[in-house]
């Protein structure tokens, strides 16, 4: 058996590497195991002249190299010596029947005397000097006259058959039949080569093709692709032998295929418009590109739907057999999740050649127990997927390369399939000891048990990494305005993210085009490690524009160079202070900045400016504070968190950016879409409007910030200003069981629209399988639900002591015992938490807080943070900054504007100084010390460091800010996390040194986005939720979708607590889907008491 690869080029062709030489050519034949290679290029003067001086006459029509110009490698072992054959490929350009047909022919010659002939003849008609692969305005039926003229014996095969614009069937410039191309010659072809992005099955469905035999080819470009797609031949090793294959199959034995997929034609698209569609897709869209208005590419799968008269599926009778392959350095790439052309793969192709053979026999024929002992498992198990064709496919398009997938990223994560040296040395000694009964009994046993685990893990890894239809729809949907309400649980993230990896992978889109906004820098930085991770491609996440708005804001206006200071929170209290002095408002400075928030962030309704409850948004006085406040910003170049998002809109609408801006946006996606205010929806809508798609994903139902502008109405809003909007419902729930679900699928549905009317929505229907009943536990007193909360986890984690351990098995035998990471505490108010966390202190279960806290706010807190921007400002301007103003060096006490720059703020609240020249200089030397410390420290040391010289070791609020600096590896990510980061964003360990394996105490605000086991929802009691004081006017509804929220947050268990009067919501709880427990009265009840050492 012999393999042939006759249709490739040399170095003499366009877009062809200098090693296409005769010497290459034939060490890299031997590499692959391929016995004939076509010589390519046969009309080129130069390359005949070099093939005549460098190959000698072997059999009968064929050529080998001479010995002299053979390259010797030692690794590659065998004494296998290649046959070349005389081909070339010519390139005809003409029109035929009112139409520009553009088709590429391959032509096999019996000697390089036939290729003399044929050559000076196509000389007279074209140039065939500057190009391997010749392009003459030639009817392929005159030319077929003219090589069948000129040489009787040669084979004249049109090329790659369904390239879109180069080939007989192409859908831009070929024919629909082979007579309309070949008339009455038509008898004289007997062969077609399929080409990368078509496979047999594809063919088989064209009855016209039944006559002719199919065969493959790589159409390399480089040695290294030599045999991509191949040949098999039983034939004697002669010309006439290959001849009679090709045109009568006899001795053609089968082929060996790309995956089509593979193939860089095979769907349809548009490459500069990152578009794959398919079939379907482009009759929809009536073959014009829905972003550039062009007509679209069509690709293979598209040209043989319209051509074939068969259902797909269909097996010719008597068809040549077929193999589809990768070649051996993609395989090796994949099972490592390195390049192929990387230097760690190609010296393990190397290494296999050398030890194994080459590349064909190992990945057709080698046993897999010999590679498993050159390679290891992994690639192994990577060659064993290939042969049963087991892969995963990616389809090429408009000229861009499919991808075929042997592993996910997941698995190459996991090393369980790599053989070790010590693996290697257990296995050797237990052959030595067991008994071989023993031994072989013990292999099959472990053979039963791997089988079944990994039938186990197959199913659940198939379930979690498919998409539902709906999801598939939204993931793969054309529309330029798309939006998904995905309910929780509903897969939100995956669709998200697989949103990202279909137009990265699939339409080829670049990073750097796509803009993904989040509300939380954790959502931000687990989307790009997703990324990342499911396209094993670090790159990609990095160059991709992920973050809140605050970020991309942030980033936006730096790169268009805007000159300016961000604020600290600490700055804009003194300013405001000073403000609201100046102009005699009578407003306390939180109050002012919170109407100033709103005001910018385009909320109408207004925030009670006293405790008398008066609005002073419309006040003049109030205006003018806002006025001067706003004025003073500006002198000084300052923004804060507010402005970067109006600023960044502003330049926007008045075209003060730079060229080229709007790439980054081109495809925008906008995760919690339901959580946005209106000056985000500003910049969404003008990002999207300079872009080419708009992703938005979010929950109605899960709009919980009313407060800060947000409308649970955004979609709708969105549809009225997309007429094209493509609206897709995400229904199926696979977090939560069906208890949980339903427990809070009836809170939700009895929100109210109207005066006593209730809203009609469908509910998520359950995919996980039944579990415990939602438990409502009454306990005597706040306090009372805390100890329940920290001794239930107790229990829940097997019992903290070993007497606690032993009562827990001896109850609840059946309880799964729960890891701390499994369980969240979620509270409506951050002095709840606090209840809840003294309690696990108590009980010495590891805790960490999530949330902006209260202590965030203040004084020490807030002054070491202005103290740190002033350090982040010197170290991104390599100098130190200026105390004094330019122009204010004369300010008044009465002047407004006397407080400025972060050294004059630190002076004055920090080192409680007046501004002087002395106090200058004592903050610049503080600085001048901290600066370096700052750059190489981690954030623990540098705030131990800090507060034990600036004497704030014993303040509680630095000790709490020295419990969440753990969780940063440097203090630039940890002040941008103080600054711009929210909720979930912050957290703090309790008390110990640690970051993992504790329980996430939080808000049901801080709560948004995640998924736990096990969750309690402390407090849930009329007052609390729904919340209800002078200082919080309830919003009935959105405190609905708020305990919504954080009831679903829960997988496995929900346990909800109350000591007070019960909230109104959980009357809408099914009885069937829960149980009450009354805390107190079991333990007045309880007879037995915990034996204490002493008790011993």
């Amino acid at each position: 058996m012999y393999i042939g690869d006759l249709h490739i080029h040399s170095r003499y062709s366009r877009a062809t590497s200098k090693d296409c030489t005769p010497e290459h050519l034939d060490l890299w034949a031997r590499k692959k195991g391929i016995h004939i290679v076509g010589t390519g290029d046969f009309t080129h003067p130069a390359w005949r002249e070099e093939l005549a001086e460098k190959l000698e006459p072997a059999e009968d029509g064929l050529y080998v190299l001479k010995d002299e110009y053979r390259i010797k490698d030692e690794k590659i072992p065998g004494e296998m010596i290649p046959r070349f054959v005389i081909t070339g490929e010519i390139s005809s350009i003409y029109k035929k029947n009112g139409k520009v047909r553009k088709v590429h022919s391959l032509i096999l010659l019996p000697g390089l005397e036939d290729a003399e002939r044929i050559s000076a003849k196509l000389e007279q008609i074209g140039n065939i000097h500057s190009d391997g692969r010749p392009i003459l305005g030639l009817d392929c039926h005159d030319l077929l006259e003219i090589i069948l003229e000129l040489s009787p014996q040669a084979v004249y095969v049109p090329a790659h058959i369904w390239t879109p614009h180069f080939s007989l069937f192409g859908a831009f410039s070929g024919f629909d039949t082979v007579e309309e191309c070949f008339e009455d010659l038509t008898p004289y072809i007997h062969a077609m080569e399929t080409g990368l992005s078509s496979d047999p099955p594809m063919n088989w469905r064209v009855s016209a093709l039944d006559r002719y035999q199919l065969i493959s080819n790589s159409d390399a470009h480089s040695p290294a692709k030599l045999g991509r797609e191949a040949n098999l031949f039983d034939i004697p090793l002669s010309y006439d032998g290959l001849s009679r294959a090709i045109q009568t199959g006899q001795g053609l034995y089968g082929t060996i295929e790309f995956f089509p997929e593979e193939g860089k034609y095979h769907m349809d698209g548009h490459r500069k418009c990152n578009l794959c569609l398919t079939p379907s897709d482009t009759l929809k869209y009536n073959g014009i590109c829905p972003v550039c208005g062009r007509k679209i590419t069509i690709g293979v799968s598209h040209r043989v739907e319209e051509l074939s008269d068969r259902e797909e599926g269909y097996i010719r009778e008597n068809a040549k057999p077929f193999e589809s392959l990768v070649p051996l350095p993609e395989v090796i790439g994949a099972s490592s999740g390195h390049s192929a052309s990387s230097v760690k793969v190609q010296r393990e192709y190397q290494k296999m050649l050398s030890e194994l053979g080459p590349e064909f026999e190992i990945l057709r024929n080698l046993p897999l127990e010999d590679i498993r002992r050159v390679s290891g498992t992994r690639v192994a198990e990577g060659i064993e997927r290939l042969r049963r064709g087991q892969v995963e496919r990616i389809p090429g398009f408009d000229g861009e390369y499919g991808v075929i997938k042997l592993f996910s990223a997941e698995e190459l994560n996991n090393t369980e399939g790599q053989m070790s040296f010590f693996e290697l040395l257990k296995s050797s000694d237990q052959q030595n000891i067991l008994d071989p009964a023993d031994a072989q009994l013990a292999e099959e046993q472990k053979e039963d048990q791997a089988k079944q685990q990994e039938k186990q893990q197959s199913k659940q890894q198939n379930r979690a990494a498919s998409l539902n239809p709906e999801q598939e729809y939204a993931v793969r949907c054309t529309s330029p305005h798309i939006a998904v309400k995905a309910g929780p649980g509903t897969g939100k993230t995956k669709t998200l993210v697989s949103r990202l990896r279909y137009l990265l992978e699939y339409r080829k889109v670049r990073p750097a085009e796509i803009t993904a906004v989040t509300f939380t820098n954790q959502a931000a930085a687990e989307m790009r490690e997703r990324i990342e991770k499911e396209t094993g491609k670090k790159q990609a996440g990095r160059a991709m524009q992920i973050g809140t708005f605050h970020g991309i804001c942030l980033n936006f206006l730096k790169e268009q160079g805007e000159v300016f200071t961000l604020m600290g929170e600490a700055q804009q209290r003194i300013m405001a202070e000073e403000v609201l002095s100046f102009t005699g408002v009578n407003v306390k400075p939180g109050k002012f900045l919170e109407q100033v928030s709103r005001r910018k962030s385009g909320i109408d309704s207004a925030v009670a400016g006293d405790s008398s409850g008066v609005d002073i948004s419309g006040d003049p006085v109030w205006q003018q504070a806002f006025r001067i406040y706003e004025e003073r910003k500006q002198e000084l170049h300052l923004l804060d968190f507010d402005d970067l998002l109006l600023r960044t809109a502003e330049r926007i609408e008045n075209g003060q950016v730079n060229d080229g801006w709007e790439k980054k946006f081109r495809y925008l996606l906008v995760d919690e879409f339901q959580d946005i205010n209106p000056a985000q929806l500003r910049l969404v809508k003008l990002w999207s409007s300079a872009g080419r798609e708009l992703f938005v994903i979010g929950d109605p139902d899960q709009s919980i910030y009313g407060f800060r502008g947000a409308d649970s109405d955004c979609f709708e809003r969105l549809r009225q200003e997309y007429d094209d909007l493509e609206m897709v419902n995400l229904k199926e729930n696979y977090r939560s069981t069906p208890q949980i679900l339903k427990a809070a699928s009836a809170v939700i549905s009895a929100a109210e629209i109207g005066e006593g009317e209730k809203e009609e929505r469908e509910m998520l229907r359950p995919n996980c399988p039944d579990g415990a009943p939602v438990r409502l536990i009454r306990a005597g007193s706040p306090m009372g639900e805390a100890i329940f909360i920290a001794k239930e986890i107790n229990r829940m984690a097997g019992g903290m002591g070993m007497i606690e351990a032993h009562q827990t098995a001896w109850e609840h035998p059946e309880k799964k015992v729960r890891s701390f990471d499994e369980i969240a505490v979620l509270c409506r108010t951050h002095h709840q938490a606090e209840l809840v966390e003294k309690c696990l202190r108590t009980e010495s279960i590891p805790y960490v807080v999530a949330g902006r806290e209260d202590y965030l706010n203040e004084e020490s807190v807030q002054n070491s943070i202005c103290f740190f921007r002033l350090i982040e400002q010197a170290e991104e301007s390599g100098d130190l900054p200026d105390g004094a103003v330019p122009g204010q060096q004369n300010r008044t006490d009465a002047d407004p504007v006397s407080a400025g720059s972060g050294m004059e703020v630190c002076v004055k609240y920090f080192w409680k100084m007046e501004w002087s020249a002395m106090a200058e200089e004592v903050v610049r030397n503080t600085l001048i010390k901290y600066l370096p410390l700052y750059k190489k420290k981690k954030p623990q040391k540098f705030l131990e460091q800090w507060m034990e010289e600036m004497k704030l070791a014993d303040d509680p609020a630095m000790q709490k800010l020295l419990q969440a600096s753990v969780f940063y590896k440097t203090m630039q990510e940890f002040l941008y996390a103080l600054e711009l980061g929210v909720e979930s964003d912050l957290k703090r360990c309790g008390g110990r040194k640690y970051t993992s394996d504790a329980v996430t105490v939080m808000t049901l605000h801080g709560s948004k986005g995640l998924e736990f086991p096990v969750a309690f929802i402390y407090g849930v009691e009329k007052g609390s939720i729904p919340l209800e004081n002078e200082k919080h006017p309830s919003d009935k509804e959105e405190e609905r979708r708020l305990f919504y929220v954080g009831m679903t947050r829960a997988k496995e268990e929900l346990i909800l607590t109350t000591s007070g009067e019960k909230s109104e919501f959980t009357g809408a709880i099914p009885a069937d889907v829960s149980v009450h427990e009354n805390e107190e009265k079991k333990k007045k009840e309880q007879e037995w008491q915990q034996m204490s050492l002493f008790d011993m």
